[in-house]
């Protein structure tokens, strides 16, 4: 990847594209700014002007990450209303998120760890935000005896653990298409949270 004639943002597209690429092959503590630098064929010296230190730009990347899935699932939501639509709507915007951008996931997960106390806290409250989101979702249908589990909390984090495997495993030319996995996965959701059979059925089958 080479620079031309790039203004700030073009440079800081690149570098944050570099970055995802550098750190999902060789891991955050395996690269070096001179090597980020050498990528988008900049001198090491002139990453500076765009960046403060390598801490800096994996903080600003992950932050990013997380922030566009907040957004995403915000968009998402926010026209749909309803207990188990909603519900639907969590789930195939997480399946879709997580298979189109499977690099930036797997930075998000594994590079956590690297990050400073103070960056790292940040990015805890976020990660804190887009669970409460599916949070709220599972203790309304609890309140409203649709999901037949004792609280929603650890319920959250077993769906969220299932669904962010997705990532790890999914391939474009592997034999499911996003809308078949967001199916199986709305299904395994569903009876993970116990929702009766005749609940599920009749759900499903406006879905389809």
């Amino acid at each position: 990847m080479r620079i031309a004639g790039s203004n700030g943002r073009t440079t800081q597209r690149a570098l944050r594209k570099a970055a995802i690429e550098l750190i999902s092959q060789h891991g955050y503590h395996g690269i070096s700014l001179r090597m980020l630098a050498d990528h988008v064929g900049l001198q090491a010296g002139s990453l500076y002007n765009h960046i403060k230190s390598k801490q800096d730009l994996l903080f600003m990347l992950l932050r990013s990450i997380q922030e566009d899935l907040i957004r995403n699932a915000e968009e998402n939501l926010d026209p749909i209303r309803g207990t188990l639509p909603r519900l639907c709507t969590f789930v195939n915007q997480h399946i879709d998120f997580h298979t189109a951008r499977k690099a930036e996931v797997f930075i998000g997960n594994m590079e956590l760890r690297s990050l400073t106390p103070e960056n790292h806290a940040v990015m805890i409250g976020l990660r804190k935000k887009y669970e409460m989101m599916l949070r709220e979702i599972v203790q309304a249908g609890i309140d409203e005896c649709i999901f037949n589990v004792p609280e929603a909390k650890i319920t959250s984090f077993a769906i969220l653990g299932m669904m962010n495997g997705v990532s790890n495993w999914y391939q474009p030319k592997g034999g499911f298409t996003i809308p078949e996995l967001q199916v199986r996965y709305t299904e395994m959701v569903l009876g993970l949270l116990h929702t009766s059979e005749d609940i599920r059925s009749r759900f499903l089958a406006r879905q389809s």
